[in-house]
Parts: C-alpha cells; sequence; structure tokens
C-alpha cells in the first residue's frame, strides 16, 4: 500500500480491533478474489487528466456562451468543479506518490499527514458538492417542468447564487468535521444517509416528471405554444440529469457500500473480501468526473458548439 492514499482513513475500518481484523482476514475466504487489484498510479494520472481537462472545458463553455448564463447551467458548471476537485485531488495524490517512489521528493511525517487531511477534504467536498448540486439541479428541472410559467421568478438569480453559495460552504464545513471526527461511526452513518436522502429525493422528483410531463404537455399545447416547447426542451433536461444519475449512482454505489459494510461488519471475512477492491471503487469514482462532461455535450447541442468554439480558439 502507497504512504499517500486518497481517503486512507476510508480505505480500512477503524472500529474493529487489530486482532479482529487480522483473525477475519485469515478466516476469510481464500484465492485470488480477495487479493483486490493492482492498478497502476499511472492509470489514476491518466484519468485524472482526462477529467481535469473536460471539466475545464465545460466551465469555460459556459462561462463563454451567454445563451447558457441561467441557474441551470450555473448549476451543471457547479457539478463540473466537483468532479475538477475529484480529479485535483487524485493528481496532486498521484504526483506525490510517484516522486516519493522513486526517490525525487522526500516529505516530512508531519507535512505528509496535513497533506493526507488535505486530499481527504477535497475529496469528501466533492462528494457532498456532486450530491447536492445532483439534488439541485433535479429541483431545478422539476420547477421548469411543472411550473414554467413562474420558472423566472422562483429561480432567480440571486437565490441560484445563494443556492451554489450554500452547497459549497455546506460540502467544506461537512468534510471538515468528517476529517476531524472521522472515528465515529456517527460521521459515517450521516454521509450514508445524506447519500440515500438525495437519492431518493431525485427518484422522486424524475419519476413524478416523466409520469406528468407528457400529460402536461398534451394539455397546454393547444392553449400555449411557446411554454409547450419550452417544456419539451426541460423534459430533454430531465433526461439528461436521470442519465447523470444513472451514472453517477453506478460509480459511487460501491464507495457508498464500502461505507456501510464498515460500519455493519467490519470484521466479516467477506466484507474484509470487499474492502481489498477500495483502488477500483476510487477509479469508479474519477470514472465519473470524465464521463459527465461528455453527457452535457452529448445532450445539449448549445454546448457543444460553444465547446467547438472554445477548443478552436485554444489551437
Amino acid at each position: 500500500m502507497s504512504t499517500l492514499a486518497p481517503l486512507r482513513l476510508l480505505r480500512e475500518p477503524w472500529n474493529a480491533s487489530e486482532g479482529n481484523q487480522s483473525n477475519a482476514t485469515a478466516a476469510g475466504p481464500a484465492g485470488p478474489w480477495c487479493q483486490g487489484l493492482n492498478i497502476p498510479n499511472e492509470l489514476f494520472l491518466t484519468l485524472g487528466l482526462v477529467s481535469l481537462v473536460e471539466n475545464l472545458l465545460v466551465v469555460a463553455a459556459i462561462l463563454k456562451n451567454r445563451n447558457l448564463h441561467s441557474p441551470t447551467y450555473y448549476f451543471i458548471c457547479c457539478l463540473a468543479v466537483s468532479d475538477m476537485l475529484v480529479s485535483v485531488s487524485n493528481l496532486a495524490e498521484t504526483l506525490f506518490m510517484l516522486l516519493m517512489e522513486h526517490g525525487l521528493l522526500v516529505i516530512h511525517a508531519t507535512v505528509l499527514r496535513h497533506m493526507d487531511n488535505a486530499i481527504d477534504m477535497l475529496i469528501c467536498s466533492s462528494i457532498v458538492s456532486s450530491l447536492s448540486f445532483l439534488g439541485v439541479i433535479a429541483v431545478d428541472r422539476y420547477i421548469t417542468i411543472f411550473y414554467a410559467l413562474r420558472y423566472h421568478s422562483i429561480m432567480t438569480l440571486q437565490r441560484a447564487v445563494a443556492t451554489m453559495a450554500s452547497v459549497w460552504l455546506a460540502s467544506t464545513v461537512s468534510s471538515t468535521i468528517f476529517i476531524t471526527y472521522y472515528r465515529s461511526n456517527a460521521i459515517l452513518l450521516c454521509l450514508i444517509g445524506f447519500f440515500l436522502f438525495m437519492l431518493v429525493l431525485m427518484l422522486v422528483l424524475y419519476i413524478h416528471m416523466f409520469a406528468l410531463a407528457r400529460h402536461h404537455l398534451c394539455s397546454i399545447s393547444s392553449q400555449q405554444k411557446q411554454p409547450t416547447v419550452y417544456r419539451g426542451s426541460s423534459l430533454k433536461g430531465a433526461i439528461t440529469l436521470t442519465i447523470l444519475l444513472g451514472v453517477f449512482f453506478i460509480c459511487w454505489g460501491p464507495f457508498f457500500l464500502h461505507l456501510i459494510l464498515i460500519v455493519t461488519c467490519p470484521t466479516n471475512p467477506f466484507c474484509t473480501c470487499f474492502f481489498s477492491y477500495f483502488n477500483l471503487f476510487l477509479i469508479l469514482i474519477i470514472c465519473n468526473s470524465v464521463v459527465d462532461p461528455l453527457i452535457y455535450v452529448f445532450r445539449s447541442q448549445e454546448l457543444r458548439r460553444t465547446l467547438r468554439e472554445v477548443v478552436l480558439c485554444s489551437w
């Protein structure tokens, strides 16, 4: 195991004694399945660089195009920044590990501990902010579809800015609390509960949107055409964000299952076997940061056109 590891606090359960962990490991299922995966640092570095470039392009495109200056795209921009936090922390962690492994960098133990805490805080902040902004975007889509005529009075720019500031503040505070009290199961339970709450909230909103949106479109089409077109584009946005939700669940689900097992069965042999795949869960998290920008570009023609302009101007 490398000296510097992202989320090292969650790599192994702390609510079991070393003796119990050793016994569980010895009694655990033998064979190659419980040896984990040896993922090279170069793969972490490559995925981190790709994710960082992609999300930077998305942020640049949204800032460049005035047609994308709306609360919805501001929230998507914040989601891209959350993905960038994962990329930056992964790049910093991997670069330091490579330098230390090749003897090019020697860091004092105290400095190394502070670096670990900073990386853990970045990743924890990205977890909370990504979940929060996915929930905010779901609520925004819900308002767009069912309260189209009042959307601009409900989701004003001031409220959008206040929402974004609140999410970033809450993410920073919660990650600080987590790093400080990481040995408390209550902290992990709060994080797991927050994940489940946001997941249920988004599922309920999306189910309601797709169940009633088409009926809503038909009932208003004979009276006002412009809102109908607007709602049609909003339904497309809801589909886009549903894809984002599905990708997020696939990529982050194993990590949260890891947290649940740490709380519920830290010494169980099969749980111990599951813990050995922690690096794979980290790869999935980084893959989420890589896939999200591709979804934005694939589903939004305006964003696709602006990204093309940004890339051509950079050359």
